[in-house]
């Protein structure tokens, strides 16, 4: 059998995961067994399994999720007013399909954070680019980006995604700059990328956190209008569970 050849033909091709599944049915006994079509059927199932599993990996790196978070971990037994059917319903990603918005609202440390970061890390695997941004470092960097030409570019980028995860929204009151990096985003996403805000303060005070009333009508109308609701309550999950890792 031309074993090496083959193996740099499909190396040469990209073909990493089907050299891998060659090597190994060749070194099995039973890899003599099989029909060809069975062969080739095994090599492509490798070949899509790992090319799925670097997408995944790859998604995951530049979504930079604060938390190593699952939607198949979340733990119902807490008291914090978490719906576990239209969560479960959220999970299947129907509202980044109709780009949509989510709203995840709650006292700190009620895992509105943790939460989030389960639906980004279920919308990486579903095939969805997602992006996560903490909403006070954020503003920092557009500030940042501003100065030395890169405002654009990362405007650019945030507005792509399909699922941003803006999380810790409302800790504090948004200057001039903010307002219009705030109303921007929102208007470059609205009806093309799913938003999910996380935040400590209630929606109906957030007009005030803007400041701005004509922004904020602008800014609300399209992040709230459309958005689906999570309200948790509850003690801090911190206090409860020092020993594990925290849902934030």
């Amino acid at each position: 059998m031309l074993t090496h050849p083959t193996l740099d033909q499909l190396r040469q091709l990209g073909l990493a995961g089907m050299a891998r599944a060659f090597e190994d049915l060749a070194a099995n006994a039973q890899g003599g067994e099989l029909a060809p079509a069975e062969w080739l059927g095994l090599l492509l199932d490798r070949e899509i399994a790992e090319r799925h599993d670097r997408r995944l990996k790859a998604r995951l790196r530049f979504a930079k999720l604060r938390h190593q978070a699952s939607v198949e971990d979340i733990d119902w037994r807490s008291s914090r007013g978490l719906d576990r059917a239209l969560f479960q319903k959220l999970a299947l990603g129907g509202w980044i399909e109709a780009r949509e918005n989510l709203i995840i609202e709650g006292p700190t440390g009620v895992g509105k954070s943790w939460l989030a970061c389960a639906l980004g890390q279920k919308a990486c695997r579903d095939n969805h680019s997602v992006l996560y941004q903490r909403v006070p470092r954020l503003f920092a960097d557009l500030g940042l980006a501003r100065g030395d030409g890169r405002h654009a570019r990362l405007m650019r980028t945030l507005g792509a995604v399909k699922l941003l995860i803006l999380d810790d929204w409302g800790l504090e009151p948004l200057g001039p700059e903010q307002q219009r990096d705030l109303l921007e985003l929102v208007e470059d996403r609205y009806g093309r990328g799913a938003t999910l805000i996380t935040s400590q303060v209630p929606v109906d005070r957030w007009h005030d956190l803007i400041g701005n009333p004509t922004l904020a009508d602008a800014i609300l109308d399209r992040l709230v209008h459309n958005a689906h609701r999570i309200q948790l309550r509850g003690d801090s999950l911190r206090r409860k569970r020092p020993a594990k890792p925290v849902e934030a």
